[in-house]
């Protein structure tokens, strides 16, 4: 029935609000725990646990930032990431943005590990941040945002300009 289906319920009148105070954790696709663990850990999350009965890794930074690394991932996408990555635009999350002490600090980390920056420095220029952008080993993008710094003796910041 057309009136069952989710979106409709969301159409036309008040709806009691839910209250979120804050995001619990995050879920992150990967194929590979061991390689995901790597580059997690440049970011300073530390396994916590896995769980018994699926095949997910609880890890949390020394903020309490928690990311369950969901390591079932089996088909091959051609080298693609098909949220960013094809022309046609899917529904759902493209990204995740973890907020970074230092954005001079960690494009100079990101460097030194070798981790290619995909996009940024890139201020979206309404608050005062900058962003660099880069990709987990199973492409899932990563945008790391910090309070804009003198980034000129790494390279400067560019404004972002959207493509579509």
């Amino acid at each position: 029935m057309e009136q069952d289906r989710p979106g409709n319920r969301f159409q036309g009148g008040e709806l009691k609000r839910i209250d979120v105070p804050a995001v619990d954790h995050i879920g992150v696709r990967v194929k590979d725990l061991d390689r995901a663990m790597k580059f997690y850990a440049m970011l300073g999350f530390e396994l916590e646990h896995k769980a018994a009965n699926d095949a997910v890794a609880v890890v949390k930074n020394a903020h309490g930032v928690e990311l369950n690394l969901v390591f079932n991932a089996n088909a091959d996408s051609g080298g693609k990431n098909v949220l960013m990555d094809v022309r046609e635009k899917y529904p759902g999350y493209t990204h995740v943005a973890l907020r970074v002490s230092s954005i001079k600090a960690t494009i100079e980390a990101l460097r030194e590990h070798g981790v290619r920056i995909t996009q940024g420095p890139v201020s979206f220029g309404r608050d005062g941040h900058v962003s660099v952008f880069m990709r987990d080993p199973d492409l899932n993008v990563v945008e790391l945002r910090g309070r804009a710094e003198d980034l000129s003796s790494i390279g400067g910041v560019v404004e972002y300009v959207p493509e579509n």
